[in-house]
C-alpha cells in the first residue's frame, strides 16, 4: 500500500511574479533531493504552520537548477507560498501521479492546448519538445486566458514563436491588446492539423478541457491521441482519502494526466 512520504526540507532559491496573483517559486533541496519529476507530475508542498497543497511542476530545472512550481494565490496555503521569499523553507514530497506520455508522441506532431494556469503543467512538455526537435514533429502551442493580465509566462511564450507555432487568445481584451479574442477552441477551429500524426495534450478548467477534447475529435483526432490533465480536491496524494475521485479513478493516483479515451464518458456526467 502506497503512503505519502514525509516531506523533505527545500529552500526557496528564487521567486518571481507571473501575474498579479500568481508567482513562480524555484525550490532547491536543503538536504536530500526528491526523485526526478516527469512533466505533468505534482508535488505536495507544505507551508510551515499553514498546511500543504498539491502543485504540478512548471519547470523541471529552473534558473538555479531547482524545481519550479507556479502558484496562484486562491487559498490560505497557496497565499502563504506566494508570500515566500528567497531563503524561506518549505516541505516537499513527491513526485505524485501520472505525467504526460511523451513516449507516445515521439515521431508525431505535438499540440499543446492550455487554459489559464493550466499552462503550468504543460510548460515542461514544451521545454522537452523544443529540446528534442530531432525526435518530435511540429510543435503547436495554443494558449487561452481570461484577460491579458492573466497570461502567465508572457515573455517565454514569445520566445517559443519560430521553433513552434504559437497562438494566444483572451476572453476579455484590455487596452492595447492586439491579439485574438475568444475561447481557446476558436484557435483550434482555424488550425492546420494533421490528425493522423498529431498527439494533443490539454490542461485548463474542466469545462474548457471538455469542449477542447470534443473539438479535437471533431477535427478527426481519435480519443487515444488526446491526453488531458484533470483536477479534483487532492489531499492525501496516494489514493486513500477519496477526495479526488472521478468515477472509478482516483486522480492523485490514476491521474492527473489520463487518456481522453478513459474519461470521455465520465466527463459527460454532471457534478461527478
Amino acid at each position: 500500500m502506497t503512503t505519502m512520504a514525509a516531506p523533505l526540507p527545500y529552500h526557496v532559491a528564487d521567486t518571481w511574479a507571473e501575474t498579479g496573483d500568481t508567482r513562480s517559486i524555484e525550490l532547491t533541496p536543503a538536504a536530500g533531493a526528491l526523485a526526478p519529476f516527469s512533466p505533468g507530475q505534482f508535488a505536495m508542498i507544505y507551508a510551515f504552520g499553514v498546511g500543504e497543497v498539491p502543485i504540478s511542476a512548471s519547470a523541471l530545472r529552473g534558473r538555479q537548477g531547482g524545481l519550479v512550481h507556479t502558484v496562484r494565490a486562491v487559498g490560505a496555503v497557496s497565499t502563504a507560498l506566494c508570500r515566500l521569499r528567497p531563503g524561506a523553507g518549505v516541505g516537499l514530497s513527491g513526485p505524485y501521479g501520472t505525467g504526460w506520455d511523451l513516449d507516445s508522441a515521439v515521431g508525431h506532431d505535438v499540440l499543446v492546448i492550455a487554459g489559464g494556469i493550466g499552462l503550468a503543467p504543460l510548460r515542461p512538455v514544451v521545454h522537452a519538445v523544443l529540446d528534442r526537435p530531432d525526435i518530435y514533429g511540429r510543435l503547436t502551442v495554443l494558449v487561452g486566458a481570461r484577460t491579458p493580465a492573466d497570461l502567465i509566462y508572457r515573455d517565454e511564450i514569445e520566445s517559443w514563436r519560430g521553433p513552434a507555432r504559437v497562438a494566444v487568445t483572451v476572453d476579455r481584451p484590455g487596452p492595447g491588446w492586439r491579439g485574438e479574442v475568444g475561447v481557446v477552441t476558436t484557435l483550434l477551429d482555424r488550425l492546420d492539423l494533421r490528425p493522423e500524426r498529431t498527439r494533443a495534450l490539454v490542461c485548463g478548467p474542466e469545462v474548457m478541457t471538455r469542449h477542447t477534447a470534443r473539438s479535437l475529435l471533431a477535427r478527426d483526432l481519435v480519443p487515444q491521441s488526446v491526453q488531458v490533465s484533470l483536477e479534483r480536491n487532492m489531499r492525501c496524494a496516494t489514493g486513500h482519502c477519496g477526495h479526488c475521485q472521478l468515477g472509478p479513478l482516483l486522480l492523485c493516483r490514476d491521474g492527473p494526466v489520463v487518456g481522453y479515451d478513459r474519461v470521455a464518458h465520465l466527463l459527460l456526467v454532471r457534478e461527478l
